[in-house]
């Protein structure tokens, strides 16, 4: 897969990434937040416009097709880099995990494995951003981005 990416002056970034059989999908980022996808059947064909989205919606729909809302493979199998080699993984708590009813602050993964955990799935729900007081619970899985060598860190301490 080609990524193509270009500045547009005055409006923003474009990047035109090769999906295969000759079509196109064109991103647009404006400097405003907007973004606007385009599809290009060929390269000498006329995009034409698919989408537009606010800021916020493009994010929310990024966020999902990235999977932080729903991860449709066992997370022993999923990995997912993130640009400058930062991964972002899933971790479910396992039974006897020492980490169920610490909350995130008594845990302290950040200072004990450099992971930062940016989000809890725990059911059907989903605690995006969780803050110091929250309580990891047994099943719930954890959403952490890091190097390498802290998600490592973290499944260490995962089954203490």
């Amino acid at each position: 897969m080609t990524i193509r990416e270009s500045d547009l002056p005055g409006v923003g970034k474009k990047f035109e990434i090769e999906l295969g059989g000759g079509e196109e999908m064109v991103v647009v980022i404006h400097n405003t937040g907007k973004r606007e996808v385009f599809r290009r059947s060929d390269p000498d064909a006329d995009s034409v416009k698919a989408f537009e989205f606010s800021d916020d919606l493009a994010r929310t729909i990024g966020s999902i097709i990235e999977g932080a809302y729903f991860q449709p493979v066992e997370p022993e199998t999923q990995e997912t880099t993130l640009p400058g080699g930062i991964l972002l993984e899933w971790y479910e708590l396992p039974p006897g995990s020492p980490l169920v009813g610490e909350t995130l602050e008594g845990a302290d993964i950040g200072n004990r494995t450099g992971l930062a955990v940016v989000a809890i799935q725990r059911g059907d729900a989903v605690i995006d951003s969780p803050d110091a007081e929250t309580t990891l619970r047994e099943g719930d899985t954890v959403i952490g981005v890091g190097t390498p060598d802290d998600c490592a860190a973290f499944e260490e301490i995962l089954t203490e």
